[in-house]
């Protein structure tokens, strides 16, 4: 069987297993027996102890020789380990809590984290009290916890199919990152394990595939759904096993949730991410599994699980994926110290492994820089990074070494723009513009040229999340009628497509006067609509009229009502209860004749606001550029004299945060 190591191995030399078995079984020549676990409990200091009392219990018995291992493989890698204390950090994880109070009660995430920071005050991490694994785990925690993850692999079917290797990284670390110290296995193991009595009891499932276990068991917990947002009160560690049983908070909570209830059940699984994703400005991580036969599945609560390979997964835009592991990648770490005593975070005691090629089809296993590409000057770095973009910034998401004239990254998914730099005296150094590279191999380099351009903008952030509400209003109509019930009524207008800008404006079909108009939403839309604007032959406002419509929202919770397609604020929408057969209108008092409508579509609002305020930038060298502050009077802008073949980002004083680089060509936006 392809188990998790195997799979990794074949992209990157690591750490994981094969340290493992230098410290704690046969090592390379000329290395001392108990380098690595010697030099873990020298870092001890008097917890030294108690460690030496693990390893001294799992001596005794031959039988528990793996145990002794497993210790081993635990202590080796402690040392790597912090976590934090503190009544302000408690008092923040509260957050969580209240996120599901308010679930359903129209209170957004981020007015919570809002009250939660005005309650309490400031939370900084340095403030709180920092405490180091290697120095305070003691022998009952340990042991609890090796006994446990062996309980649970020896017993559960499919343990019979998850190697001692995987086991050690995938089952048996007792933390997932700098969350506070809990013994959670038993209470998640008796809580969760009844949900896969029937998969053991099973004559016809795969009991002893880990994939059948990891799907049985999510399929159960996922129904109850979880509130999603990345609105926090303040920078927080890992929130621990027991905040995550509330199922609220980021990708980063909902995996660790995930991750916690699957070693606890004996299903072997690791958490995956990208640094930055391809075409936004944020990281994200989900949950990886193999089957028995070494497949890559993986899953983001509270979804299902899904082949990487068969998923659009495999095409998100991305440059680098990686695996968190709990053993330190000593290969990475030494080779990059060697080079330089100045590393980023992410590379800097690095618990990763490069698993870049099974979740990309454009991959590039050699990405060579071309020389002539290269600004001119010395680099005082031997490590150079290939960024990613980030809003204004550029943020580092693999490495190489860099001798002043050769670039080669390896493990690459074409596609996004990247940039290459290095780390020097606290901050990046560019080497080159940025760039992306196609299909073709070719690379595109975004230098500016001489040449200029007019272009009108209409967005400040990529709307490929508003997708789905856009699709949703093809096929939708604009009705008239003189019957409130509208059993006799006539189309006004048909959409066919979907919006490009915030408001839309159309012309009525019809020149007959009725008293009652609206909107019907397509089949399967939610009758999702942000505004709706009727206009006569001989007015300039809109239309004024009782509201009307088909009463209920999704959320059951009165946020999103027929109400609000008639209260001005683009921000607001209708999000019918039913998938189908929702409509709001107007009850006009007298027949009047239509002879425009103008119409907004439900968004993230990220569209050009009339009366917002806002400054274009472009990419130069080391700078971003600005071509000046507007004042919008409609939904869209228009800057003259725009260098070609340079990189935008459109800035709003106003509203919002959400921005992103993007290109004009062909009179278009498009997003990168």
């Amino acid at each position: 069987m392809k188990t998790f190591t195997r799979l990794v191995s074949v992209f990157l030399l690591t750490a994981v297993g094969y340290l493992f078995f230098l410290s704690c079984s046969g090592r390379e020549k000329n290395v001392p027996a108990v380098s690595i676990l010697e030099a873990a409990l020298q870092q001890a200091g008097e917890n030294r102890v108690e460690l030496e009392k693990v390893l001294f219990r799992y001596q005794i018995d031959p039988t528990d020789s793996l145990k002794y291992r497993a210790a081993c493989f635990l202590i080796e890698n402690m040392p790597y380990y912090t976590y934090y204390k503190g009544k302000q950090l408690d008092r923040y994880f509260t957050y969580y809590a209240l996120l599901q109070e308010t679930r359903g009660l129209g209170i957004s995430p981020q007015v919570v984290a809002d009250s939660v920071r005005h309650m309490y005050g400031p939370l900084y991490l340095d403030s709180l009290q920092s405490y180091r694994d290697i120095e305070t785990v003691d022998s009952a925690y340990l042991c609890n916890n090796i006994d446990w993850s062996f309980k649970v692999w020896q017993e559960q079917p499919w343990g019979k199919h998850v190697s001692f290797a995987d086991f050690c990284e995938y089952l048996l670390p007792y933390r997932i990152g700098d969350e506070t110290l809990a013994s959670w296995r038993e209470s998640i193991y008796q809580k969760y394990n009844p949900l896969l009595d029937s998969l053991r009891a099973s004559e016809v499932l795969d009991k002893e595939d880990p994939i059948v276990a990891a799907r049985c068991l999510l399929d159960s917990i996922r129904k109850g759904g979880a509130v999603f947002t990345t609105a926090v009160p303040a920078s927080l560690p890992h929130v621990g096993p027991e905040v995550v049983q509330q199922k609220t908070g980021s990708c980063r909570e909902l995996t660790d949730f995930v991750v916690y209830v699957c070693r606890a059940l004996g299903i072997p699984c690791a958490i995956d991410f990208m640094p930055i994703r391809g075409d936004e400005n944020d990281s994200h991580q989900w949950v990886a599994f193999t089957d028995k036969y070494g497949t890559l599945y993986y899953h983001e609560f509270p979804n299902g699980v899904s082949e990487v390979r068969k998923d659009a997964m495999c095409g998100m835009p991305k440059i680098k994926v990686y695996r968190n592991t709990f053993s330190l990648n000593r290969a990475m770490q030494e080779e990059m110290q060697k080079l330089d005593t100045a590393v980023i975070p992410l590379f800097k005691d690095p618990h990763i492994v490069d698993i870049t090629f099974p979740y990309t089809k454009n991959f590039k296993k050699e990405l060579q820089i071309p020389k002539d590409a290269l600004y001119k000057g010395k680099p005082r770095s031997r490590i150079a990074y290939l960024c990613a973009s980030k809003r204004m910034d550029w943020e580092p998401v693999a490495w190489t070494e860099f001798d002043g004239k050769n670039i080669v990254f390896t493990d690459i998914q074409k596609g996004p723009v990247m940039r290459v730099a290095t780390y020097e005296r606290g901050r990046l150094r560019f080497w080159t513009d940025p760039f992306e590279i196609n299909v073709s191999n070719e690379f595109h380099f975004f230098t500016p040229s001489d040449s200029v351009q007019d272009v009108t903008l209409f967005a400040k952030y990529t709307l490929r999340a508003d997708d789905m509400f856009l699709n949703r209003m093809i096929g939708g109509t604009f009705e008239g009628s003189n019957d409130p019930d509208f059993r006799e009524k006539e189309v006004l207008y048909l959409i066919n497509e979907k919006p490009k800008r915030l408001q839309t404006v159309v012309q009525s079909y019809s020149s007959k006067p009725y008293r009652y108009v609206r909107y019907v939403g397509p089949k399967e839309s939610h009758c999702n609509i942000a505004e709706v604007a009727f206009y006569t032959p001989n007015d300039t406002a809109s239309l004024k009229g009782k509201v009307m419509g088909t009463p209920g929202c999704f959320q059951k919770d009165g946020s999103h009502e027929y109400t609000n397609v008639f209260d001005g604020d683009v921000t607001t929408s209708f999000d019918y209860i039913e998938s189908s057969g929702g409509w709001a209108g107007l009850d006009l008092g007298i027949p009047k004749q239509i002879e425009k409508i103008v119409y907004t579509p439900r968004s993230y609002d990220n569209y050009i606001r009339s009366g917002d305020k806002y400054e274009l930038f472009y990419c130069t060298g080391n700078k971003w550029s600005s071509l000046g502050k507007q004042l919008s009077e409609a939904d869209s802008l228009t800057y003259k004299n725009v260098p070609r073949n340079v990189l935008l980002l459109l800035k709003n004083y106003s509203h919002g945060v959400q921005e992103r680089v993007f290109i004009c060509e062909d009179e278009k936006q498009n997003w990168k």
